[in-house]
């Protein structure tokens, strides 16, 4: 069984054992236990169910493995003919969460 899910303003398409990536989740330790709500779409073999916004009664539970940041964005400002320039970057927090379960 598929779904998709809607988390940290983005959608991600899981199935039972996928690892994935998502926007930082406060404070988890490991081994916690995470569930999503927000299921927007089923996928059981050929039957398909697309909730109005949402799946009624389904969710999908996964465990939280780590947070980590990703690689740095390096930002370059620059405004020609009066030397004003500005360089920054910036690294990204990510969680990653392996998803145990997948119920409609």
């Amino acid at each position: 069984m598929k779904a998709v899910i809607r988390t940290g303003g983005k959608q991600y398409q899981v199935a039972k054992g996928d690892t994935i990536k998502i926007e930082k989740l406060a404070d988890l330790k490991d081994g916690q236990k995470v569930v999503f709500n927000e299921v927007l779409l089923l996928i059981d073999r050929d039957k398909v169910t697309v909730g109005a916004p949402l799946v009624a009664k389904a969710k999908v539970e996964g465990t939280f493995v780590r947070t980590f940041k990703d690689k740095k964005v390096d930002v370059f400002k620059y405004k020609n003919k009066i030397r004003y320039r500005r360089n920054y970057g910036h690294r990204q927090q990510f969680t990653e969460v392996k998803i145990d379960s997948v119920t409609a």
